[in-house]
């Protein structure tokens, strides 16, 4: 057996080659070594799953969940790469045999592997993502359909990594959080086969990517009134940034981006192909609507009293108890090209161009006729404005900026698509703009 210890790997040269290690599940509420009993836990952030709309269809129970806050845990599970080891392949299965010992195998060849050990780092916390259920999994996360909803039935075959990435933050001020590819397995070991891509990079380091990879994109102007969607880009293994490759699975990587880093910002999107997560800070969380104000909204959208405008009936937006189920009688519904809003009525069907195609009697457009329903997911608006928009075809409403930003930015989609969708349901979005102004008839308009 060859061991040719590398002394340069055990003190990388930038933050970008610092790796995480996870055992155990994702802690939320015990507090931080240097935290009074009584304190809540400092939290890093939180990520939610775009498509929800605050809860999972089945509820949100336990590490499967449409949220997930990540708080600083009671001691230190971070890990760093230490010694890096070549060894021949019959060898390989005896050197990741030690599951206290965190390692990435890197196959080159049938004769030839890479194995970089990893060693304990009291400085970061480490929170593991995929589709695996297992112990050292801190959020379940499974794929999201459109129009919202998990796809579910042994049939559905899953495009979600067993362990997909994994996010290291920084236990001291500013808490920086940063996203890597790839997470550990029960063996604490991240392995990469000889038909991954992978490579020895200019300094004699190893990096890779998986199959189908991990894509973040960061907004421009952070997420905010003035937000604008950012680049999608890939990242590695260790942590580096790169262009996307031709198609999702493609064995050829990008370009290195070398002005950009894979530290997470306020309103970063990361993508598992699959789903979607947005990532808030606390302090992006502070500047967010609150569910109180959304439902004060609510409440005082239909003290306006709104009218149907043929029907003259009261209409009134549902509470959000009640779910999506079937909507009611004072249920607003929209006309999605033109945006006048009426309650529920049986005429103006064109069925020759499909069931949900109606004509609007206040402007002759035909189009979808859907009922309207308030998003309640409130990480993901981008400011606290009026209730004033909906999202076409589905529905959803929300505030004028967070409806325009989400129709302009482009979701991953299979193995080289982009769709911009609804982020409360992850319908994709249709018309020219993907959203549409709502025309109230009374005190609203």
């Amino acid at each position: 057996m060859v061991l040719e210890g590398n002394p340069e790997v055990g003190s990388p040269r930038n933050s970008n080659l610092r790796h995480p290690g996870s055992q155990g599940s994702c802690v939320l509420s015990s507090p931080g070594e240097d935290a009074q009993p009584d304190q809540e836990p400092i939290k890093y952030g939180e990520l939610i799953v775009l498509g929800y709309n605050g809860c999972l269809a089945s509820g949100d129970k336990g590490r499967r969940r449409s949220r997930l806050a990540l708080s600083r845990r009671p001691h230190a599970n971070g890990v760093k790469p230490d010694v890096m080891h070549h060894i021949s392949t019959p060898l390989v299965s005896k050197a990741l045999s030690n599951r206290g010992q965190h390692s990435i195998s890197y196959t080159l060849s049938r004769s030839h592997s890479v194995i970089v050990e990893y060693t304990h780092d009291s400085d970061t916390d480490m929170f593991q993502i995929g589709r695996s259920t297992e112990n050292m999994i801190d959020f379940v996360v499974t794929d999201t359909s459109p129009g919202g909803g998990a796809a579910e039935g042994p049939s559905a075959q899953s495009t979600i990594s067993r362990y997909a990435c994994r996010i290291l933050c920084d236990r001291r001020p500013p808490y920086t959080a940063r996203i890597y590819a790839a997470g550990f397995d029960a063996s604490s070991n991240i392995f990469l086969g000889e038909r991954a891509a992978k490579w020895r990079t200019p300094d004699g380091l190893m990096d890779g990517l998986t199959t189908n990879g991990v894509l973040v994109m960061h907004p421009a102007g952070g997420f905010s009134e003035d937000s604008a969607p950012g680049v999608w880009r890939e990242i590695s293994v260790c942590g580096n940034v790169y262009t996307l490759r031709d198609s999702r699975s493609a064995q050829q990587r990008g370009k290195l981006v070398e002005n950009e880093s894979n530290v997470l910002q306020d309103g970063s999107l990361i993508d598992l192909c699959g789903a979607t997560l947005l990532w808030r800070t606390p302090a992006g969380l502070l500047r967010a609507p609150t569910l109180k104000q959304l439902e004060a909204q609510r409440q005082e959208a239909n003290a306006a009293r709104p009218q149907c405008p043929v029907g003259l009936s009261t209409l009134a937006f549902p509470s959000p108890a009640r779910g999506r189920t079937a909507p009611d009688k004072q249920q607003p519904w929209v006309y999605v090209r033109c945006g006048h809003v009426h309650g529920y009525h049986g005429w103006g069907c064109r069925r020759e161009r499909g069931p949900q195609e109606r004509e609007c009697p206040l402007c002759r457009l035909v189009g979808p006729y859907v009922p309207l329903w308030l998003g309640q997911e409130a990480g993901l608006c981008l400011d606290p404005g009026p209730p004033s928009h909906a999202f076409a075809p589905c529905g959803h409403v929300c505030s004028e900026k967070t409806a325009r930003y989400w129709a302009q930015t482009p979701l991953p989609h299979g193995t080289h698509a982009f769709h911009a969708a609804c982020p409360f349901c992850g319908a994709w979005l249709t018309g020219e703009h993907g959203c549409v102004r709502l025309i109230f008839q009374g005190p609203l308009d």
